[in-house]
This record gives structure tokens, C-alpha cells and sequence, in this order.
């Protein structure tokens, strides 16, 4: 009989976390894919790999550092 009260509250909890869930209110999100689209299509002479802004030069320049680092200390330990 000590299970029923877990039972009791373990429902309750699920009735509240689902109508949480179910009332709250949908936030509409903007469908930004055809400005995307055109930006990525547009003949503008920018490497696609750059195309999305500071942050893509970011991460390809810290991909490009990465590689070159990494491909360096193989070289060293290779030849040691």
C-alpha cells in the first residue's frame, strides 16, 4: 500500500507537466529558408563555405588552423 501514494502523485505530476505542455502558447517562427536560399545562390564570387557570415569564417578558419596543427605534430611524431 505504500506504492499508492507514488502512483497518486506520480499521475498528478503527469497530468501537470502535460498540460503545461498542451496550453502553452506557440511561439510562429519565420520561415527564413528563402532568404537563406537566395543569399547561398546569389554569383557574388564568395566561397559557399563563407557565405554564412562571421561566424562560418570563424569556424573555417579555426577548422583550417586545427588541421594544419594537427597535421604538423603527426609530421613531428612521425619522424621521431
Amino acid at each position: 500500500f505504500l506504492c499508492f501514494p507514488l502512483c497518486c502523485c506520480s499521475q498528478e505530476i503527469q497530468k501537470v507537466a502535460l498540460r503545461s505542455f498542451s496550453s502553452s502558447v506557440r511561439r510562429q517562427l519565420d520561415n527564413k529558408v528563402p532568404q537563406k536560399q537566395k543569399l547561398f545562390q546569389e554569383n557574388d564570387g564568395i566561397p559557399i563555405h563563407l557565405k554564412g557570415g562571421t561566424a562560418d569564417a570563424l569556424l573555417y578558419r579555426t577548422t583550417m588552423a586545427l588541421t594544419i596543427l594537427e597535421t604538423s605534430q603527426e609530421e613531428f611524431y612521425c619522424e621521431n
